[in-house]
């Protein structure tokens, strides 16, 4: 595979340039040799990262966690007990927010129950948007 420019990184990779260079900043992408121009060129270990970290984000695992998990996958001859308790946080991490949801969702169905469909000065929507005491629950996970 012939070294790429940045760009076409991001367009084989689908991250932007700023994430590029974020990722590069903060150790996640080792930076790469530049041509004598100054043009950042990579091979296709920066290809694998970038797809890595890409699939990493997407399952929602923050920057902490992949930097584990990047160091992690550098000693194939370790046991994945960290790795699997990593993925097992974040597991928890989205069963707690799909539980969150889950009880906004029955909120905002109630609330859609309750109004009388009339005009707005009598809607159960707005009414209960206002006063957060006619919630039925207390608290709401902000997702």
């Amino acid at each position: 595979m012939a070294e790429l420019s940045i760009g076409e990184l991001a367009r084989r990779t689908g991250c932007n340039i700023q994430t590029i260079r974020y990722y590069e900043q903060i150790g996640l992408v080792a930076a790469p040799p530049r041509t004598e121009g100054g043009q950042r060129r990579y091979g296709a270990g920066a290809v694998q990262r970038l797809g890595f970290i890409r699939h990493a984000r997407d399952l929602g695992f923050d920057i902490a966690a992949i930097r584990s998990l990047i160091a992690l996958a550098g000693e194939p001859d370790r046991p994945c007990e960290d790795a699997d308790r990593i993925a097992r946080a974040q597991l928890e991490s989205v069963k707690s927010k799909i539980a969150g949801l889950k009880l906004l969702q029955k909120e905002l169905e109630r609330m859609l129950h309750n109004c009388a469909h009339g005009t707005i000065s009598d809607c159960r929507v707005v009414e209960t948007l206002g006063d957060h005491a006619l919630c039925a629950h207390e608290t709401h996970a902000h997702a």
